[in-house]
């Protein structure tokens, strides 16, 4: 006969952010079937540490598109066909 235990000892553990589909798992884990969509707009970018400091940072972000990219899990709507033909016709 087989023991499984779980037993953890840990002194430290720090999670910075868990967004999304993400997941923190300690044991006997089988996650599945997550899935996330989003669109992620970033003039400045990502600073990691700590006891950071930025002084006169100045920055700025243009996103000029008419659609994001859709969701493609299911079917895309006559509205978004209708826009993007519009589009691509305008463009030839």
């Amino acid at each position: 006969m087989t023991n499984i235990t779980n037993n953890f000892i840990i002194g430290n553990i720090r999670v910075g952010s868990v967004e999304g589909a993400s997941c923190i798992n300690l044991g006997n884990n089988t996650p599945n079937h997550f899935e996330s969509h989003k669109k992620h707009n970033q003039g400045f970018g990502t600073v990691g540490g700590d006891n950071n400091k930025f002084e006169g940072t100045r920055s700025m972000l243009h996103d000029p598109d008419t659609l994001d990219s859709p969701n493609l899990a299911g079917a895309i709507p006559e509205w978004v066909e209708n826009l993007v033909n519009k589009q691509r016709s305008g463009l030839s």
